[in-house]
């Protein structure tokens, strides 16, 4: 495993993340990923997702960061009835996760493949958080080669894949790993389950962006640029999540 996780990177991260945000913040993350989780789950149960109106999964698609735009055009395009079926087969079907995922991706018909595999993985993740795992760009761009697992995983570990669900396959193992290494890494205090890593994951993404953009931007566009917790929350989907009406309605604290 040290072979495979930039150990020193990782804690550097961590340091530079507490440097900059109140641990309490990043715990506040963590567990309003769990109240998204409950959303999902709520929704998408096996039992409850066939009668769902459209407005519930329209709610569930605008939960996700890259595609939240985009949510009625998928509905028009794609249709109720059919994308329910999609996403029931995804969640529920028999067959091998990575062959669910390619197909899942080859129904949902949006221009930029990564951004239907976004929608995948939110719908995995969130449903069953402790079978599946996230993969959104902002952890692993192939077309880029960027994100938040190159800064912490070594040049031994492999994400290219032929497919999606390849794709998919890698990426979860790298999230384990770095999952395993929450401890060591210093950042196990936020949630003792891949949300946690999710978080941490996301502030290397910010962090690291940040970097970049601040060595290209003019001073007067830094200063309108959202902080570390903003921008982490709106890429995990939580922006304003503890303002929607179904945290009341489903009687869940964010506390």
């Amino acid at each position: 495993m040290s072979q495979l996780i930039d150990l020193e990177t990782v804690k550097e991260f961590m340091a530079e993340t507490l440097d900059k945000v109140d641990e309490k913040y990043l715990v506040q993350m963590a567990d309003d990923m769990e109240l998204k989780s409950a959303y999902f789950q709520k929704i998408l149960n096996i039992d409850y997702l066939p009668n769902a109106t459209e407005n519930e999964i329209l709610s569930i698609l605008k939960f996700v960061f890259s595609i939240k735009r985009k949510a009625a055009d998928i509905m028009n395009t794609v249709g109720l009835v059919e994308l329910k079926n999609a996403i029931s087969e995804l969640l529920y079907g028999k067959k091998m996760i990575e062959i669910r995922f390619q197909k899942f991706c080859n129904q949902v018909k949006l221009k930029d493949k990564y951004q239907r595999a976004d929608l995948a993985s939110e719908l995995l993740h969130f449903t069953m958080p402790d079978t599946y795992w996230l993969w959104t760009r902002w952890m692993w761009n192939p077309k880029n080669k960027t994100g938040a697992l190159p800064l912490v995983i070594t040049e031994d570990f492999d994400l290219k894949g032929d497919s999606l669900g390849e794709i998919y396959l890698k990426v979860g193992r790298a999230v384990a790993f770095v999952h395993a290494m929450s401890e060591t890494g210093g950042y196990r205090f936020i949630s003792d389950r891949l949300f946690g890593t999710n978080v941490f994951l996301s502030c290397v993404y910010v962090i690291y962006a940040y970097t970049i953009l601040k060595m290209r931007m003019t001073k007067e566009f830094n200063n309108v640029m959202p902080g570390v917790v903003e921008f982490s929350r709106r890429i995990l989907g939580l922006y304003r999540i503890s303002e929607m009406d179904f945290v009341q309605n489903m009687n869940i604290s964010t506390n």
